[in-house]
């Protein structure tokens, strides 16, 4: 019994010891990292917000002019006034959606003389290839120009598809290029809108359309991505165009001068980004980008939360291995002032693809939590806890009024979502394993109820657990029962409903149901 009470004792003086000297000053610098992180992450959205509100002014001001009337018949003589455009729209696998967006390329407003169509299939089921290649010789039948292309490999995926179909000596023509993913389907009036802002400046390599999301509606998890990607392209891409002349090109809904492609080095497969690799190389030789906020091209959202995991993988190890490639080459460029350099690297880069991740995984599910269980001996400053979080938070909700009363689903969603941002971030950086994974968005194609019905049967079969949540809500929980039990900061209240949405992530509860 005294031999019991004696290891008790030097097991909790051992624990003592280190917990005051490794643990405690381990938190005291995360909560320093963190409060540092959170003030830049602060400031940036500070200013984009103003920036963006005066912007949002000046529109409203200038609403009232009159509208150009640009109702001329391409067909009946103004053809030879149009310059010459390609269409590209790169595939894999795309059985739910190629009709859709073959369908919507071909009934382009343009002279047909002057539109040329290319479908990159790089699919490796047969049975597909054969219904997109029939759907393209329906199409070619009623005179459209498209063009059916497969590669034997896989190589470069994307980015190694359109490089290869610029290749074509049908294209050579072609002054601009416009390009949209296989699930996007532009309104008949896109190339009317978006090539004059292109014709109108030279010095403009790209018009990039805003995304208008067709299933939006279908569940949280498509409500939760409306929300922040709203808030991507009304605030980050509108300051990014007005202010700096330059913003991530989104790889689709976007037409590019051809001429300003092949000055930049053309599409490079050297991230899982080509197509923000491309922008910044663009940006750095001194070419300026126009983002068209009026234009809106549908599109789908990942509606399964397996879809949305392997998305948000690439779109944030992409940048993150991108920055680590570009870094040198962006400091040295001779074409761009310093002020220009430092957004891209700084603001676009650091804070919204780097910072953005780790703070909200570091502060959110770390250190509260560590802060919980080390009672009295770290405390968390107001600011870095409370204000701070929440003016970041009401910034980025405020582009989707309509989803307000989901925002606090939205907060505790995007921290425990902010664990694998962060993983694929760091694995960014080092270029570890996974750094090059692409791995294809799933789509549906469409939101009618035979298509909801069949995604809520595949669902049904395919649900599983998700290990990682699951064991961060059981982290969680025990950091919520003890700071009930020991605590005195109630931070228990924020820890049980984090809790309870990890677990409910886990369990795949946030896709179409």
């Amino acid at each position: 019994m005294g031999r019991g009470v004696s290891m008790l004792t030097m097991a909790h003086a051992a624990w003592a010891a280190v917990r005051y000297t490794v643990v405690v000053p381990l938190l005291h610098v995360a909560v320093y990292l963190c409060a540092a992180m959170s003030l830049m992450l602060f400031v940036e959205r500070l200013y984009m917000g103003i920036v963006g509100a005066v912007l949002w002014l000046n529109r409203r001001r200038l609403r009232r002019r009159s509208k150009v009337d640009d109702s001329d018949d391409l067909e009946a003589g103004a053809g030879a006034e149009k310059p010459m455009v390609l269409v590209q729209i790169p595939m894999f696998n795309e059985k739910q959606v190629y009709r859709l967006s073959i369908g919507a390329a071909c009934c382009l407003w343009w002279p047909s003389e002057k539109l040329v169509i290319q479908v990159l299939d790089d699919s490796t089921d047969g049975a597909v290839r054969s219904l997109v290649e029939a759907e393209c010789r329906r199409w070619a039948s009623k005179g459209v120009r498209v063009h059916y292309e497969n590669r034997s490999n896989r190589n470069g995926y994307k980015a190694g598809a359109m490089r290869e179909g610029l290749k074509k000596g049908y294209v050579k023509d072609c002054q601009f290029v416009a390009v949209f993913d296989a699930d996007f389907q532009p309104d008949a009036d896109f190339l009317r809108r978006t090539v004059p802002l292109l014709q109108a400046d030279p010095a403009v390599a790209l018009v990039q359309a805003r995304w208008r999301f067709i299933n939006a509606d279908e569940c949280i998890l498509t409500r939760i991505q409306e929300m922040s990607l709203d808030y991507h392209f009304s605030v980050e891409q509108e300051v990014g165009s007005a202010c700096h002349a330059f913003f991530g090109f989104n790889g689709t809904a976007g037409v590019w001068r051809v001429q300003a492609l092949a000055d930049a080095g053309g599409w490079k497969d050297r991230t899982t980004v080509e197509d923000m690799d491309l922008a910044v190389r663009a940006s750095m030789r001194g070419w300026k980008f126009v983002f068209a906020g009026d234009i809106k091209v549908r599109n789908e959202l990942p509606s399964t939360f397996k879809a949305y995991r392997y998305q948000q993988h690439r779109w944030s190890c992409g940048p993150a291995n991108l920055m680590r490639k570009m870094f040198w080459e962006i400091v040295t460029s001779r074409q761009v002032s310093a002020w220009k350099k430092l957004h891209v690297l700084y603001g676009f880069f650091f804070v919204r693809k780097v910072v953005a991740h780790l703070v909200t995984f570091l502060f959110y599910c770390v250190v509260i939590p560590a802060c919980v269980l080390v009672q009295g001996d770290v405390r968390l400053p107001k600011y870095v806890a409370m204000y701070v979080p929440a003016v970041i938070t009401l910034l980025n909700a405020v582009c989707t009024p309509r989803s307000w009363h989901l925002l606090v689903f939205w907060i505790l969603f995007e921290n425990v979502m902010s664990m694998h941002r962060s993983k694929a971030t760091i694995i960014g950086l080092l270029e570890a394993s996974r750094a090059n994974e692409w791995v294809v968005t799933e789509k549906l194609g469409s939101t009618t109820a035979t298509t909801t019905m069949a995604a809520k049967k595949k669902k049904s079969q395919n649900q599983g657990f998700h290990t990682a949540e699951i064991v961060l809500g059981i982290c969680l929980l025990y950091c919520a029962i003890y700071d009930i039990i020991f605590g005195h900061d109630h931070f228990y209240v924020y820890l049980l409903m984090q809790s309870a949405a990890a677990f409910v992530i886990g369990l795949d509860y946030v896709g179409s149901q």
